[in-house]
C-alpha cells in the first residue's frame, strides 16, 4: 500500500456485494487510507451485504435513494459532519434497467420503464453533482468518478436500454466537469470498464458471451472489478489533477482492437 488517499474522505455509492466494484473500489480506498461513508438505495441494501463492508472498513451506512434531492442532501451534509469536512472523492456506482430485468426487446421499449433506469442510471449522477456543487461539499483538487460501458459508443445489441443511458452519463460528467473544473478545482470523470460479472452486469441477456468475446478481443484480457478499483483509486488520488472531462477506457485495450487474432481463427 502507498497511502495515496490518506487523509482523503467521501462517498462510496452502490455496494451491494463482494462482486460490486464499488465494494472493491471500498475496500482499497480503505487500504490506501482513504475514510469514507457507504450508500446505497434502501432496496438494494435490503438485498446486499453493505453492514459487513462497513464493519470490514470501519465506515458508515447512509441510505438514499439517488433520484431523490432531498436524500442526497442528506447524505452530503451527513458524510461531511462524520468525517469532519469536506469531500475528497465520490463513486457513483449504479446501473438499473426495468425493460432489461422484464426482457423487453430495445425496440419495444416500455417509456415509463425507460424514464426509472435513466432517472437511476444518469439522472443521478447529474443530481449528485448538483448536490456536491450547490453545498460547497467538495475540496479542491478532489475527484467524482462515475463507472460507464463502451456501449455508449458502440452497439451491443442486449445492453437495451443501458447503452442511452451511459452515453448521458458520459456527457453529464464532460458538462459539469467544465462547471466544477473552472468553479470549484473539481475533477469529473468516468471509467469505462470491461464487462465485469457483477451482480448488475450479470443480470444482461447474454453478458457471458460479452465477456468471452472481450476476452478474446483483449491484448490484455478484460479488466477486472479489482483492476477497476485499483484505477479508480488512481483517479481519487492526487497523482492525476489534471486529468478531468475525460471517459477513460479500462478494458484491456478492447476499445482501439479491430479484430484479434483470436477472433479471426474462431472465425476461420
Amino acid at each position: 500500500m502507498y497511502n495515496l488517499l490518506k487523509g482523503k474522505r467521501g462517498i462510496i455509492f452502490g455496494a451491494l456485494d463482494e462482486n460490486s466494484i464499488a465494494w472493491k473500489t471500498a475496500e482499497r480506498v480503505h487500504e490506501e487510507g482513504g475514510k469514507f461513508v457507504l450508500t446505497n438505495a434502501p432496496i438494494a441494501m435490503r438485498m446486499g451485504q453493505i453492514k459487513q463492508l462497513a464493519e470490514k472498513t470501519g465506515s458508515e451506512i447512509i441510505p438514499a435513494d439517488a433520484t431523490n434531492m432531498e436524500d442526497l442532501q442528506n447524505l452530503v451534509t451527513k458524510a461531511m459532519e462524520i468525517l469532519g469536512g469536506k469531500l475528497d472523492f465520490v463513486l457513483h456506482s449504479i446501473g438499473m434497467s426495468v425493460n432489461v430485468r422484464k426482457n423487453i426487446p430495445y425496440t419495444e421499449s416500455n417509456y415509463d420503464f425507460t424514464g426509472k433506469g435513466w432517472d437511476v442510471s444518469a439522472l443521478s449522477f447529474h443530481k449528485v453533482c448538483q448536490v456536491l456543487y450547490k453545498n460547497d461539499a467538495m475540496n479542491e483538487w478532489g475527484s467524482i468518478v462515475a463507472l460507464t460501458y463502451m456501449a455508449a459508443q458502440r452497439t451491443f445489441p442486449d445492453y437495451n436500454d443501458m447503452a442511452d443511458n451511459k452515453a448521458y452519463l458520459e456527457s453529464i460528467a464532460r458538462s459539469f466537469g467544465y462547471f466544477f473544473g473552472k468553479d470549484k478545482k473539481v475533477r469529473v470523470n468516468t471509467i469505462s470498464q470491461s464487462p465485469t460479472p457483477t451482480t448488475a452486469g450479470q443480470g444482461v441477456k447474454g453478458f457471458d458471451g460479452f465477456i468471452s468475446y472481450a476476452e478474446k478481443m483483449s491484448p490484455l484480457g478484460n479488466a477486472t472489478a479489482q483492476d477497476c478499483a485499483d484505477y479508480t483509486v488512481s483517479l481519487f488520488s492526487d497523482l492525476t489533477r489534471k486529468v478531468t472531462m475525460q471517459n477513460l477506457f479500462h478494458d484491456g485495450g478492447f476499445s482501439n482492437t479491430g479484430v484479434s487474432q483470436e477472433v479471426i481463427e474462431r472465425f476461420s
